[in-house]
């Protein structure tokens, strides 16, 4: 098949889908621009007769009425701060202020259900663990559960831990720097680097700081494990704060995307996904189609998109687990986060943002230029991974090179991604797995440090 010269490295086949990308682009934004201008009343109408349409074909889901109940006290909750309550936990909200100028959000969880922490920004005396959300997510994602015994944070809690929650710059909780706007390029002009760099190490020193600990156990999901193998695989002293690195769904290096034209395209060329959807906010109106779409509508939406985009089924999540967590789901990210993602699918290498996005178009068999690789097998923190074995972006023996040998590897039969989070079984599968690490980890923690104070004594 032909190549054109404007963009060597792409086919016909790939014009065509540039331009029909483009096309639905501009589909939804005059769509966005109509839907602006309707009254609220009329958003009312198509959305009550979408519902009736929609039961009408499908019918109602098979699932218990206290699931249900459960699902839309979920779905209607607007923030942390209520998903918690539902449950009877009192969160607290945090701010901490990166080296480069971004305010980050953060919450806690410093008592049990029904309690208050008395003393609120002071140290509890219990052991630290901090989670940390995926790509397009922010911290909702950890509490947006139907049931109170499949909710890792809500269990950790209860167990006596500390728990806090990080969110990345530009989510929902994070969309603040003191040097640029939101509704700029600049404000949205950063990558996994900068998690790495600036996102996590803060907010664990401010964890630290706040709590007293020597210490914290990490648990990431999804990019939330990416942004902490970078980050400790470049500030050695970040691994001293760590006594346990929980890899829930980790990602490093996933192979691709399930339609092979999608994929082909982005690894290509990555820098057309600037071309696509600029070099702000990715997806930034997909919070307006959830707030009008009727949720099991938006919901079947996601579903299609998922098994389109990674051949993900979500059969081990139920039907209303779906609804509910979906409403939570996404949260702002930018553009050239997006790109670094693609930049590391094509070179197969867990790399740096890669700059010189405009490649030579003459090669050689040996290379005059390679990004920087993040140097994870120089990585000392006890790792552990939970991966699922239907999981598409995880490819764990590629992930196990390049990790330091003292990694640990835990196969969880039949999950998928998303599984590993919302999954109607984690209660029996993942979260027993992550309290049995902590618990040695941790326990191991707290008895070398008796033993240093004792030899100091």
């Amino acid at each position: 098949m032909p190549r054109f010269p404007l963009l060597g490295r792409l086919f016909f086949r790939d014009y065509v889908a540039i331009i029909v990308g483009f096309v639905a682009l501009a589909f939804e934004n005059l769509l966005h621009l109509i839907i602006l201008c309707l009254p609220k009343s009329v958003i009312n109408w198509f959305y009550k007769r979408s519902r009736v349409i929609f039961h009408f074909i499908s019918g109602a889901p098979e699932d218990s009425a206290e699931e249900k109940r459960r699902a839309n006290e979920v779905l209607n909750a607007r923030d942390f701060d209520e998903l918690c309550s539902i449950y009877g936990y009192t969160p607290e909200d945090h701010v901490v202020l990166t080296k480069d100028g971004y305010l980050l959000g953060l919450h806690r969880l410093p008592a049990k259900r029904g309690e208050k922490n008395p003393r609120p920004g002071h140290s509890t005396g219990k052991p630290v663990v901090y989670l940390h959300h995926g790509l397009l997510m922010n911290s909702e994602v950890w509490v947006c559960l139907t049931e109170h015994q499949r909710c890792l944070p809500f269990v950790l809690v209860e167990q006596g831990y500390d728990v806090w929650f990080g969110n990345n710059r530009g989510n929902k909780y994070s969309k603040k720097s003191i040097h640029h706007g939101p509704n700029t390029t600049k404000f949205w002009d950063f990558s996994i680097d900068d998690f790495a760099w600036h996102d996590i190490p803060d907010s664990i020193s401010y964890i630290l700081d706040v709590t007293k600990a020597k210490t914290l156990s990490y648990i990431g999901f999804s990019q939330g494990t990416a942004q902490a193998f970078a980050a400790l695989s470049i500030h050695p002293q970040l691994n001293d704060k760590i006594n346990v690195f929980i890899a829930l769904a980790p990602a490093m290096n996933p192979a691709g995307l399930a339609p092979p034209l999608v994929d082909g395209l982005m690894k290509a060329s990555p820098t057309l996904v600037f071309l696509v959807f600029g070099r702000k906010a990715i997806l930034s109106s997909a919070t307006m189609w959830q707030s009008i779409l009727y949720p099991p509508i938006f919901t079947k939406f996601i579903d299609r998109s998922l098994v389109w985009l990674f051949n993900w089924h979500s059969h081990n999540i139920s039907t209303y687990q779906r609804i509910a967590a979906f409403a939570h789901l996404y949260s702002f990210a930018s553009v050239k986060s997006i790109v670094h993602w693609f930049q590391i699918m094509r070179n197969a290498s867990f790399q740096m943002y890669d700059d010189d996005v405009l490649s030579p178009i003459t090669r050689t068999s040996v290379s005059s230029y390679r990004p920087a690789r993040f140097p994870t097998r120089n990585i000392a923190s006890p790792i552990v991974l939970l991966y699922g074995d239907s999981d598409s972006l995880v490819d764990i023996d590629t992930m196990l090179a390049q990790l330091p040998e003292h990694t640990l590897a835990k196969r969880l039969h039949g999950y998928e991604h998303l599984d590993v989070l919302w999954g109607k079984n984690v209660h029996v599968d993942v979260i027993p797995e992550v309290l049995g690490t902590l618990n040695h980890f941790v326990r191991r923690d707290e008895d070398s440090s008796k033993l240093n104070g004792e030899a100091i004594h």
